[in-house]
């Protein structure tokens, strides 16, 4: 018989994202096949290149302050963006936590360029 799951996040273990330095995320779940609830921290001035995921995602700004594209979003702030639709580039303008929902793949990230 399924069993409730309890993660005290304080507690985990956070995971490096190599492919984007300045970045660690702590999974939670997995909703879906390869979608993902995860904790996601950003060093101040990290950047993740615009990009699209194959799916519904859903972001909430726990901590900090992120510019996603042309919006700058804080504490309390969610978005949505839907499969297929390009978002970003998010850079932290503040060291920044995230709350994000991936109903899906990863998806493909562009080249940054600094």
């Amino acid at each position: 018989m399924p069993e409730q799951t309890f993660i005290q996040a304080r507690h985990e273990q956070w995971l490096e994202m190599h492919q984007f330095p300045g970045t660690q995320f702590l999974p939670l779940a997995e909703p879906v096949s390869q979608g993902s609830i995860h904790l996601l921290k950003m060093k101040a001035g990290t950047i993740i290149p615009a990009h699209t995921h194959p799916c519904n995602e859903y972001v909430y700004v726990l901590n900090g302050v992120v510019e996603t594209g042309e919006t700058t979003c804080s504490q309390g702030m969610f978005w949505l963006t839907p499969a297929n639709i390009r978002q970003g580039p998010h850079k932290a303008i503040t060291d920044v936590e995230l709350m994000t929902i991936r109903l899906g793949a990863m998806g493909v990230f562009e080249p940054h360029s600094v």
